[in-house]
């Protein structure tokens, strides 16, 4: 392509650029009347091919034309919405906004950041038009919710990177990066999972919040649902669904966090993990057929999207256990992991799939490993069961300790079948 069709086609795609922007401020205020918009569509395109021109000329004439051109720009719509201002008294300063970054990514096309400048400007384009789904989700966000996603980022983007990334304590077992992320890891899955019951559990019932409580708390489900069975038998049926929907959850969501720190161990997890999940979701279908929605009152499911105290304790039991991992392996070898993990699996499967996972990096076997982690995920499964049975009752017991036991029966089969 010649340097003159290359000119044109960044020109052409810079008008593009301004002409989508255009059309969806266009669209938003298409009951206004003519000229009572500080912008419209053409001037929207124009502005678009006036930022890819500048930045043409300024290829030529050097950098201060661009900059004399975009404070020109923004004295002209600056003067636009104040006298818009004083017709309509809308305050809003959004399309002025979206004007000056039409001029950018218009800039952006013709230097050879085509593919940057559009992709930014169709993100801008639904940022623009989301407007009211994103005030009405603005609207329901409690205060603890917009502190749990500040906590989030201070994890993620102040804290992390500043841990030093190398081997400290016995035999070189922690490593506060990598302790940190796993840590940021499980938070993260957690508050995905709170949200996503927050969205729709309160709706959608039992079946939603078991499905995606799985994924921050299946055991305070299988708590919280076994307590209702309790109180009202007649809820049994459709609360033991949520129930193992929940401990199924936990399955695959213990196989991508493995998968995320060695990704080899997928070839041999999945297959035991498959199996689990398959023994515990199809009383579910068996029973689904038979029930209808009902409503359920599950906003006491998860009170917290990210109770920092609960981090901390999680990173304190996250370090014992990688401790302990590494001093049985010292003294017992690979064979010491194997009753380590279905002691944690009675508390919680998570830490021990990060330490298992890490160490099989190095030192230990996959199949050791894979092992390991079906052993604790059934120790976590048979804990539940007996947690349902003693608590939601004898009904329960059948519909959700049965299947649990099952489920770790099936899981130890197929590891020693499939591993061994």
């Amino acid at each position: 392509m010649s340097t003159t069709l290359e000119f044109i086609y960044m020109l052409t795609v810079a008008l593009a650029i301004g002409f989508l922007i255009g059309i969806e401020r266009g669209w938003k205020k298409r009951a206004s009347t003519e000229g009572s918009r500080a912008a419209g569509v053409r001037t929207f395109g124009l502005i678009g091919l006036l930022g890819g021109a500048t930045a043409l000329l300024s290829q030529t004439f050097g950098t201060l034309i661009f900059g004399a051109v975009f404070i020109g720009l923004v004295i002209i719509l600056a003067s636009a919405y104040l006298a818009t201002l004083k017709q309509n008294q809308d305050v809003g300063i959004t399309t002025l906004i979206a004007a000056l970054l039409t001029f950018v990514f218009g800039a952006l096309a013709v230097m050879d950041q085509v593919i940057l400048a559009a992709t930014f400007a169709v993100v801008m384009t639904l940022l623009l038009g989301y407007k009211p789904v994103l005030h009405r989700w603005l609207r329901a966000l409690e205060t603890k919710e917009l502190q749990a996603g500040i906590k989030l980022l201070l994890l993620s983007v102040v804290i992390l990177p500043i841990l030093p990334n190398q081997d400290y304590g016995p035999w070189g077992a922690l490593n506060p990066y990598v302790i940190g992320w796993m840590v940021l890891l499980i938070a993260l899955i957690s508050f995905v999972g709170y949200f996503a019951i927050k969205i729709g559990g309160a709706k959608r019932g039992v079946i939603f919040t078991g499905l995606f409580g799985g994924l921050s708390a299946s055991t305070a489900v299988t708590l919280r649902f076994s307590q209702l069975a309790r109180n009202d038998t007649n809820m049994s049926t459709m609360l033991s669904i949520g129930v193992l929907l929940a401990c199924g959850t936990m399955l695959p969501r213990m196989l991508l966090v493995a998968g995320v720190f060695n990704f080899n161990l997928i070839d041999l997890l999945w297959l035991p993990v498959t199996v689990m999940a398959l023994l515990i979701y199809l009383p579910v279908l068996l029973s689904w057929q038979t029930q209808t929605q009902k409503n359920i009152d599950t906003s006491s499911v998860l009170t917290n999207p990210l109770d920092l105290k609960a981090v901390l304790v999680f990173g304190a039991l996250l370090v014992l256990i990688m401790l302990l991992s590494e001093f049985l392996q010292q003294v017992y070898g690979d064979m010491g992991q194997l009753g380590l993990a279905a002691a944690s699996g009675i508390f919680d499967v998570d830490a021990i799939t990060l330490s298992l996972a890490r160490m099989s990096q190095e030192t230990l076997a996959l199949n050791i490993t894979v092992t390991a982690l079906i052993i604790a995920a059934a120790s976590n499964n048979l804990v539940k069961a007996a947690m349902a049975g003693f608590i939601g009752g004898k009904e329960m017991a059948i519909k959700v300790s049965l299947p649990l036991a099952v489920s770790s029966l099936g899981g130890a089969i197929s590891v020693w079948l499939w591993v061994w």
